[in-house]
């Protein structure tokens, strides 16, 4: 099985073209496929083709509703606060961020975003993406020991150790990796991932 996932596109056609054309057998936008809820349809146009095997979050740049409404008219999925098993990998998924100093559309408190992975403790295999990424790690690091992330996204990973996780968010982070516990996590960024993993 092919998964691809990318993140904060931001309306960036020309990016979103090329991680559309990677030949998969799943998708996943972890988030910010626009910025502040704007061109949301231009996206969908360019992402049309890739129908039910596309799955979304809202990054913190849109909301819940936006995400939902988007994928319905497009013929898409809504991973948010979902999940889903397919070749025997159970895929959950989370959008938002944790608080930022800008009062984006698309935020949680850390006690919100605790309480909304809870549900997929106990799932295994697990495949697990959200748009925020682990506190205190490669991933979340937008400048030398400034660390962005959510505590509640690290508590998560470091109780339930999901096969592999993927995110987005801090740009500056982008393309990295980190091993944490078990989980091999990335920040995909919006050149994304190809994962190729075998059925579970």
């Amino acid at each position: 099985m092919r998964v691809q996932v990318f993140s904060d596109i931001h309306s960036d056609l020309r990016a979103l073209q090329k991680v559309a054309a990677v030949k998969a057998d799943v998708y996943i936008s972890a988030g910010d496929l626009v910025n502040w809820s704007q061109g949301l349809d231009a996206c969908g146009e360019v992402l049309k083709p890739l129908g039910e095997k596309l799955w979304v979050l809202p990054g913190n740049h849109e909301t819940a509703a936006e995400n939902t409404a988007f994928c319905r008219k497009f013929g898409f999925n809504d991973l948010h606060g979902k999940s889903f098993v397919q070749d025997g990998w159970n895929f959950a998924g989370l959008g938002y961020s944790n608080p930022t100093p800008f009062d984006t559309p698309g935020e949680y408190t850390e006690e919100e975003l605790s309480e909304r992975l809870e549900p997929f403790v106990g799932l295994t295999p697990l495949i697990l993406i959200c748009h925020a990424p682990p506190k205190g790690t490669a991933l979340d690091q937008a400048g030398p020991g400034n660390h962005f992330g959510s505590v509640a996204v690290r508590h998560f990973i470091d109780a339930n150790r999901p096969d592999h996780f993927f995110c987005g968010h801090i740009h500056e982070a982008a393309g990295l990796s980190e091993r944490i516990g078990k989980t091999e996590a990335m920040n995909v960024g919006r050149n994304g991932c190809l994962l190729e993993i075998a059925a579970a």
